[in-house]
């Protein structure tokens, strides 16, 4: 978050005040000394979510497999290095994706179609060991306003929450781009060996296919969203039998 000077028109009157704006900054992901992806993101919680997005898009099949994470911040971007075991470097070299990662898309510059993973395997804990009701629901809805504080100060940025399966919101995490919140939120999952059978994902967003995708991935059961599901996030949730609700709004969602 920065301070912005700005002008503020209002009818007929101006006046000169300071605002605050959510950072957007270049950050790239290097493995074993090779870059593989640039994401427009907000430079905190870094190590949360370098290793959400090498979870989350398979690069690594678990958190041992990342050796070590070294943050450096430049005057104008940030680089991650991370090292990865032997393995997952050779299974990385042969799936190359040269990605320049936008705030509102998690697939841009994908090399080849095959590697949107439309057909995720199931998760294997679907929901019927969570229950879900519109308690709930409203619950997470309400406690996940006293979690953003980026959004309170800019209005400019997306939260990943983690909740317990009977609403209360446990963390939360903020970035200008969606999927980089939930990112650092898997990051932090992963990081802190949390039980993600007892819990589900509360996004402040809409509901779209890399959200879905990455949950099914870290096989999480439920993925609630405040504004609209895509088309493409209800058939891969289908698929991967992760349950979708969406419109959560106080005491109401709808399931799909």
């Amino acid at each position: 978050m920065i301070t912005q000077s700005i002008i503020c028109h209002d009818g007929e009157t101006k006046k000169a005040d300071s605002d605050f704006v959510v950072q957007e900054t270049p950050i790239a992901l290097v493995y074993n000394g090779i870059s593989h992806a640039v994401m427009m993101a907000t430079p905190t919680d870094l190590k949360e979510f370098a290793v959400g997005f090498t979870l989350t898009e398979g690069i690594v099949g678990s958190p041992e497999d990342i050796y070590d994470t070294e943050i450096v911040v430049h005057d104008t971007n940030v680089e991650i290095k991370l090292t990865l075991s032997q393995q997952s470097f050779s299974q990385l070299k042969t799936q190359r994706r040269a990605m320049l990662g936008r705030t509102g898309c998690g697939v841009c510059g994908i090399e080849n179609i095959e590697l949107l993973d439309l057909n995720p395997d199931p998760i294997n804990h679907p929901l019927e060991k969570l229950s879900v009701s519109t308690t709930t629901i409203e619950r997470a809805s309400k406690q996940l306003l006293q979690h953003q504080f980026l959004t309170a100060k800019t209005g400019g940025a997306h939260a990943a929450a983690w909740c317990h399966h009977d609403g209360e919101v446990l963390k939360a995490f903020e970035d200008v781009g969606r999927h980089n919140a939930l990112d650092k939120l898997i990051g932090y999952l992963a990081l802190n060996e949390i039980e993600i059978s007892q819990g589900f994902v509360f996004m402040s967003s809409r509901g779209s296919y890399e959200l879905v995708r990455k949950v099914a991935r870290m096989n999480i059961a439920l993925l609630a969203t405040i504004s609209a599901p895509t088309s493409l996030a209800i058939e891969i949730a289908k698929k991967a039998k992760v349950a979708l609700i969406c419109f959560c709004r106080n005491n109401r969602f709808i399931e799909y």
